[in-house]
């Protein structure tokens, strides 16, 4: 039979064994008592306190538009008040004009409308030869709108609207996924600008646009939506929000 180690050794064994347990019984009490002080009593596994990005837009949106609404009763009592002060026909009628200059009034006139819209979900190649498509060449893109209304503009446009919104000087075109975002509401497909103006102007800068000529092929190809329309009268809404200039980074 092997000698037994002397008793000293086993001692020492025992002792370090009991120092390991402690430390990892208190290394785990520290864990739970972070992941309580982290947590504040909540269930650090579930997101239900968590918005995604589309909650975020949603709810901005809302509060954008009841803030819209109460900037657009402001601004109909000011020029109520305003129009109550001035007496001299010139200074009414020069303060017509800015305002009209401003896309802060009414617009009516003859244009054009222009219809964007995805392609079907399933849709494939419609050509011989050309690859099938990817996710993103079947949605609408920033640039696709934006070259619309930035040929429209160079088309002589006298005012532009995008969905509901009149655009005025500080107006940007934003898209995140498939959503369009547009002084501070959001919008899905399909997307449809209207231009007051000469039409046939307002038409040939857009068959003329190279950014737009290129989006048609991807209509030829993959099924994207487009439309242009004449009309004889159009009425585009003055803008009722906000005319503070804001960065591009900025919160609308």
């Amino acid at each position: 039979m092997p000698p037994r180690p002397p008793r000293t050794r086993r001692s020492g064994i025992r002792i370090v064994g009991r120092a390991l347990t402690c430390a990892v019984f208190a290394l785990a009490g520290l864990l739970f008592y972070i992941s309580a002080q982290t947590a504040r009593g909540t269930d650090l596994r579930t997101d239900n306190s968590l918005l995604s990005l589309g909650d975020v837009i949603r709810q901005r949106s809302a509060q954008n538009q009841q803030a819209q609404a109460q900037l657009a009763d402001l601004q109909s009592r000011a020029q109520a008040l305003t129009e109550q002060r001035s007496q001299n026909p010139a200074d009414t009628a020069r303060l017509d004009g800015l305002r009209l200059g401003a896309a802060l009034e009414p617009l009516q006139g003859g244009g054009l409308t222009v219809t964007l819209n995805d392609a079907p979900p399933n849709a494939t190649a419609r050509i011989p030869g050309v690859p099938e498509p990817g996710v993103n060449d079947l949605v609408i893109h920033q640039q696709d709108i934006q070259a619309v209304v930035n040929a429209l503009w160079r088309g002589g446009a006298e005012g532009v609207q995008v969905m509901d919104q009149r655009l005025i000087s500080t107006s940007a075109v934003r898209c995140v996924g498939n959503t369009l975002l547009l002084q501070g509401r959001v919008y899905s497909p399909p997307y449809v600008v209207k231009a007051v103006g000469k039409t046939d102007e307002l038409r040939a800068a857009v068959d003329g646009d190279p950014t737009i000529r290129t989006y048609l092929r991807y209509v030829q190809a993959y099924g994207l939506g487009w439309k242009v329309q004449e009309s004889g009268d159009l009425t585009l809404p003055g803008y009722s929000g906000t005319t503070d200039l804001r960065s591009a980074g900025g919160q609308q």
